[in-house]
């Protein structure tokens, strides 16, 4: 049985805005996700994404067409339309295509803001969320845990995130683009999630007093509203928080939106035409877009923020490339080890054939050695299975060190055809592999708190998203 790696999604770059909060997966659609792709005879492992910019599912499939077939089907059902419209705005890497896009994804580079600052967290509770359901296998956890890894090390070795830019951040300075000095606003924040936190810092550094809104929880609004200076209100106050405010910055994690035209409309007519600007960082969106044509309102929704963000980003252009080369670095890394799966289970089955061939041996003369003691006999079986494993130590080595490279194959192949050996799972499990065999790359850095652990193929689009 082969395997092999395979992303596909969309993102900032590929899709609209419209497009992406229809295919958002929050954590009880990614759980159902997961289980229904793993439940596909084609899948092994699994990992699914979903931020404000990009919905992505990682799998190892033994059926790389079946798999990505059925990724599409689920992701099409989920966005309500058909998999032949979402092909126009997927994007499909495989192998080390795909590792490459994961390790730019956690490193900040593959965002609509270079080197932000959630993106890192939102990637390690993707992959949790997949470990803790059951979804991942040895590929994935590696995969994940370098990803990670790679993501740390750009943020340590290079200025890219240094300034610890967000969606949140940008967000800020775009009202403060068009209202000038903010701290004489009234701003509210809608939600108390991460994104309402950065947004509350980056408020706060400016000198503006914030009033919290959360629903679900408000516990968590007026912890903010303590650490930020503001004020928390609950839920039900919205509608006058609403005819007060300047600013008001939306990030909830509902899936439905909180304002709606009809209730705006009442309150832009209370505010007798003041200005009201709303910035709607929710996917899906918070706002319902519809209020634009209200007068007073001026909303921003995350594609609004992406043309900004578009006039900011030589900035960091040059230390985004020194990044790009660090990611290159933990990428190969990699796909060494990746590569090197093909060659372990030739390892494995050469030694069982060596070790088989004692067995036999040592049975078929087992009648003519009656003299031998039972210790005689255990240093003669010692001793033979010491020949087969000198025998076979420095062929060993040569497949080992031999993983990744071009004559990789060939040697694997001509090892299989020379001994005669059916190799079952070509590309195999390593859980099911003896330790001693398995290529001595190190392993991935654990993070601070990690837990140790439609049939096309869309070869059109697989390098449209870079």
């Amino acid at each position: 049985m082969t395997r092999e790696l395979i992303a596909l999604g969309v993102s900032h770059k590929t899709a609209p805005l419209a497009l992406r909060e229809r295919l958002a997966l929050p954590e009880g659609r990614a759980t159902a996700v997961l289980a229904e792709l793993c439940g596909q005879d084609s899948v092994q492992e699994a990992v699914a994404i979903s931020t404000c910019n990009r919905s992505e599912i990682y799998l190892v499939a033994s059926d790389a067409v079946a798999a990505e077939s059925a990724a599409l089907t689920v992701l099409a059902r989920e966005a309500g339309i058909r998999p032949t419209e979402l092909t126009d705005w997927l994007y499909s890497f495989r192998e080390g295509d795909a590792v490459r896009h994961l390790f730019g994804v956690a490193a900040g580079l593959d965002s609509m803001i270079v080197g932000e600052a959630e993106i890192q967290g939102q990637v390690k509770r993707a992959y949790e969320l997949a470990l803790v359901e059951g979804a991942t296998g040895p590929i994935t956890n590696r995969l994940f845990r370098e990803a990670l890894g790679a993501g740390k090390r750009v943020r340590t070795e290079t200025a890219v995130g240094r300034s610890r830019p967000s969606v949140s951040s940008v967000a800020v300075e775009l009202a403060a683009d068009m209202l000038g000095d903010l701290s004489t606003r009234r701003v509210l924040v809608i939600g108390a999630g991460e994104n309402g936190e950065l947004t509350a810092k980056a408020l706060h550094e400016k000198g503006v007093h914030t009033v919290f809104v959360a629903n679900r929880h408000y516990d968590r609004a007026i912890g903010l509203a303590q650490r930020f200076a503001g004020t928390a209100v609950r839920f039900d106050d919205l509608p006058s928080e609403l005819a007060e405010a300047d600013i008001v910055v939306s990030c909830t994690a509902s899936p439905h939106q909180i304002v709606d035209r009809e209730e705006l409309e009442l309150v832009s007519a209370e505010r007798g035409g003041r200005p009201l600007v709303l910035i709607d960082i929710a996917v899906p969106r918070d706002v319902d877009p519809r209020v634009r044509d209200l007068p007073g309102i001026t909303l921003y929704d995350m594609d609004d923020l992406q043309r900004a963000v578009a006039q900011r980003r030589s900035v960091r252009e040059a230390e985004a490339a020194r990044a790009r080369t660090l990611v290159d670095q933990q990428v190969a890394g990699f796909d060494r080890w990746l590569a090197s799966l093909d060659v372990v289970p030739t390892i494995a089955a050469l030694r069982e054939r060596g070790l088989a061939v004692v067995d036999a041996v040592l049975a078929e003369n087992d009648s003519r050695w009656d003299a031998l003691s039972d210790a005689d006999r255990e240093r003669l079986r010692v001793m033979s299975t010491a020949i087969v494993n000198r025998l076979l130590h420095e062929p060993t080595l040569r497949l080992k060190s031999a993983a990744g490279e071009d004559c990789s194959y060939e040697y694997v192949q001509a090892i299989r055809e020379l001994f005669g050996l059916e190799i079952q799972g070509s590309g195999a499990r390593r859980n099911n592999v003896p330790a001693a065999l398995l290529p001595e790359l190190p392993e991935a850095p654990m993070q601070d708190g990690e837990r140790s652990a439609d049939v096309t193929r869309l070869d059109s689009r697989r390098r449209r998203h870079g």
